[in-house]
């Protein structure tokens, strides 16, 4: 199997440089910046680690491999701010200048709530430190299918479509995210001596490369025109952003309040 891992890392590597390719000579790393970081980080991690694999002890590359899933969950976390952030483009003008911020801690909140929720397919036997690394594998995957769900389902009211890049970054996302998840499932069934294991783990490097070569032919392709958003909907979204606002300025000047209570 050493012969399959080898043909879909190179297969990803070459995918992963042909689309940052792609993305500088299109300048769409303007708009996306955080999933260009995020690809030039995936094309050095993978080679990295591959190599720490084959020639470094498993203590060494499970040590490592901690370190590089924090830093891809991180990394991941800004890629859905960046793309729901860019989902409210045709009315960004009118919101407050911090308002992705609003965006982040919903994301990070989704992410809290889906922490214990991954929690419970953790397999049983595993020590509390296990248990939290299982879980830190789980989190991002089922944020980012969560994501891609959700974004979907309402890509009507949101006014985006498959040919709009948001929406071809997550659904790449999600498509890889929902097998993975797939296959940590059945890993909890499986030993890890076993062969089919290790075919799982195979699957799981393709599903990843489909979402590359995805992405790949949707941004060779020309971006449409973004569509605006319905009269009903940009309002909506307004007068959520203006109670947000009112909100703030509220416990601001609540709390200068009671400063200068304090000072009095």
């Amino acid at each position: 199997m050493d012969g399959w891992d080898s043909v879909i890392l190179c297969s990803g590597v070459a995918a992963e440089v042909v689309l940052i390719l792609l993305l500088a000579r299109s300048r769409a790393y303007k708009n996306f910046p955080a999933f260009f970081l995020f690809l030039i980080w995936s094309l050095f991690s993978d080679g990295f680690m591959y190599y720490v694999r084959v020639h470094q002890s498993p203590e060494l590359f499970y040590s490592i491999y901690k370190v590089q899933l924090v830093i891809d969950s991180i990394m991941i976390f800004a890629v859905l701010v960046e793309v729901a952030w860019n989902v409210l483009r045709p009315i960004r003008a009118s919101l407050p200048r911090y308002s992705w911020l609003g965006i982040a801690a919903l994301i990070l909140v989704g992410a809290l709530i889906l922490w214990p929720i991954a929690g419970l397919t953790a397999p049983p036997g595993l020590t509390p430190q296990g248990h939290n690394f299982f879980v830190l594998q789980q989190t991002p995957a089922l944020l980012r299918a969560v994501f891609f769900l959700a974004l979907a389902a309402f890509s009507q009211v949101l006014s985006i479509g498959w040919r709009d890049r948001e929406l071809q970054i997550a659904s790449g996302l999600g498509f890889y995210s929902i097998v993975s998840l797939a296959i940590f499932m059945l890993h909890t069934h499986q030993p890890t001596n076993s062969p089919s294991y290790h075919i799982l783990d195979i699957m799981g490097g393709i599903s990843y490369l489909v979402a590359l070569f995805y992405w790949v032919y949707a941004f060779a392709t020309q971006t449409v025109e973004r569509r605006e958003f319905t009269p009903q909907m940009q309002s909506m979204l307004l007068a959520v952003a203006g109670a947000a606002r009112n909100t703030r300025v509220a416990l601001n000047d609540s709390s200068n309040d009671r400063t200068g209570t304090r000072r009095d």
